[in-house]
């Protein structure tokens, strides 16, 4: 004649117990004293969905089911009082039967109930949250209020990208989103009504029932965002910051918002060589690389619109927010020249170096950034060049010219001045901008352009005859030598500084030498300066 009921399972965890007036989804079975069953929501297939306390049940189950909790199982017996009474129901239940019940608790909710949001993880920056109308990409695991499973998009290994707040997610996934920061977890539970209500999904969600999801916020943006630039350092010294039509060289890591990498220049050893502002870059990096200083380093953050997009690329997702660390190695533009600054001067300063001078020089050379190339002082011994005869970068010869001995200077190539785009090999990179630092300790002044050997006198008008020692009328090239080596020696000429004797010599007979049979005669030796005037009368 009493109510009877046995609690056979009971969770560890039990957030919520059944009251009067919550809605109720369960599974059970019917069954007589003997054991006989006369019904099963196992067999139909759905649990039985029901208001408690409302009259929608027998009284004996309505007065079961308070205090339930979720996974709870409970094993309850109703006397006919409380159940069907004398009449029962015809075909189905006698009268005066009592009913046993094994029922199982799966869902309970409330009509008043809200959206409820456990947050068991919050990064210790959050420096924006989720607001109405952003793009978010989340990961979740869907489950149903027992725990079941009925959706995942680890599974799928793909983020579930969508706005938030227009429509786009059910209404209570809409309100649980918001004031999510990138990389917090929570747990969102949302009650039917604010879900997929009374019909469910169609596919794996039934009718009335709550939903669990447990998310983590991978990114987040909005259509109206621009790039975002954090200076995590900025050189003391910046003469110049990188503009429009700039070529630039730098290092970057890219990551996800997240913090997923997913590209990195040190990873390849090797730095990003680009122009800005044309187009060369995506849009978001082609703002970002505006206006900063060699050596600077920085944060540009780039939503989606202004990087790979819906589509995204390679290891980067699609509609995903990047953000690149950046080390600005060096920079310059096509139209730069060779810049000279001058440290030190000597106060007299009347021989200047040009072009044919023989110049022994000091210097360090180095990468803008300051990493060092090379350097004469560590070698102990000067560099030697005959200015503007191509022995270095034309850049070298240019930064070279107008120099007088003990003075010092930085002098700055930009690469098309110096080892242009593939650079040496193992020694200085493609495209990089080049520092000497210079001290010019002796200059030898070269002869006048053209000339490989001048005379310090008159010229003897009887020379053809004095080269050729055994006055045979031809002039090979060791008496040419012989004779040439003399008048250097004994200060009656001079050869052109920095170059190999046996080179010059060679070089001026082979030009005196016109009819190329290795000898000269009286008829084919001529003066530069006779080679000019005849030149002159046939013009």
């Amino acid at each position: 004649t009493e109510l009877g009921v046995e609690r056979r399972f009971v969770p560890e965890s039990c957030p919520r117990a059944v009251r009067p007036g919550d809605f109720v989804r369960y599974h059970y079975i019917g069954a007589f004293p003997d054991g006989a069953r006369f019904d099963s929501s196992y067999d139909r297939g759905s649990t039985f969905n029901v208001f408690v306390g409302k009259g929608q049940l027998i009284v004996g189950m309505d007065q079961a089911l308070v205090g339930m909790c979720v996974n709870e199982r409970r094993f309850v017996k109703i006397p006919p009082e409380l159940a069907y009474g004398s009449e029962g129901v015809p075909g189905v239940i006698p009268p005066n039967a009592v009913l046993h019940f094994d029922v199982l608790l799966i869902d309970v909710w409330n009509s008043e109930d809200e959206v409820q949001v456990q947050t068991y993880f919050k990064p210790d920056k959050c420096p924006r949250t989720v607001q109405v109308s952003d793009f978010v990409r989340y990961h979740y695991n869907g489950t149903f209020l027992d725990g079941t499973l009925f959706d995942s998009s680890h599974n799928r290994m793909r983020t579930y990208d969508t706005y938030v707040g227009i429509g786009w997610l059910i209404p209570g996934m809409d309100q649980g989103l918001l004031g999510m920061c990138v990389g917090e977890k929570r747990v969102i539970t949302i009650p039917p009504f604010l879900a997929y209500g009374e019909d469910g999904d169609g596919k794996k969600i039934p009718g009335q029932a709550s939903l669990v999801f447990d998310v983590v916020l991978l990114d987040l943006h909005n259509p109206k965002d621009g790039i975002a630039i954090e200076n995590q350092l900025v050189p003391e010294s910046c003469e110049r910051r990188s503009q429009t039509g700039d070529f630039i060289r730098y290092h970057y890591n890219g990551t996800l918002l997240d913090g997923t990498l997913f590209d990195s220049s040190y990873s390849r050893n090797h730095t990003y060589d680009t122009y800005v502002g044309k187009g060369y870059v995506i849009a978001g990096m082609d703002e970002g690389l505006l206006g900063v200083c060699t050596g600077e380093k920085r944060r540009i953050i780039i939503p989606p619109h202004l990087g790979y997009g819906e589509e995204g690329r390679g290891k980067i997702p699609g509609s995903a927010v990047l953000v690149f660390d950046i080390h600005v190695v060096d920079f310059h533009n096509p139209s730069d020249s060779v810049s000279i600054t001058v440290h030190y001067k000597p106060s007299n300063c009347t021989v200047l170096s040009k072009k044919g001078d023989y110049l022994k020089y000091h210097y360090n050379a180095s990468l803008l950034d300051g990493t060092l190339l090379d350097s004469t002082h560590s070698l102990g011994k000067t560099y030697n060049i005959v200015l503007g005869s191509g022995q270095v970068v034309l850049g070298m010869d240019m930064g070279l010219q107008d120099m007088c001995v003990g003075e010092r200077r930085t002098v700055v190539i930009p690469p098309h001045l110096g080892y242009g785009e593939d650079g040496v090999e193992g020694e200085v990179p493609g495209s990089a901008v080049l520092v000497f630092d210079i001290e010019l300790l002796e200059l030898v002044s070269g002869l006048p352009e053209g000339y490989m050997f001048v005379w310090n006198g008159e010229v003897s008008p009887n020379l053809f005859e004095e080269i050729d020692q055994n006055h045979d009328g031809e002039v090979l090239l060791e008496e040419f030598s012989e004779y040439i080596q003399t008048q250097v020696d004994t200060g009656k000429g001079k050869l052109a500084p920095g170059f190999d004797f046996e080179k010059i010599v060679k070089n001026m007979f082979t030009n005196q030498d016109r009819d190329g049979n290795g000898k000269v005669t009286a008829e084919e030796f001529k003066l530069k300066d006779q080679e000019a005037k005849e030149e002159h009368d046939e013009l």
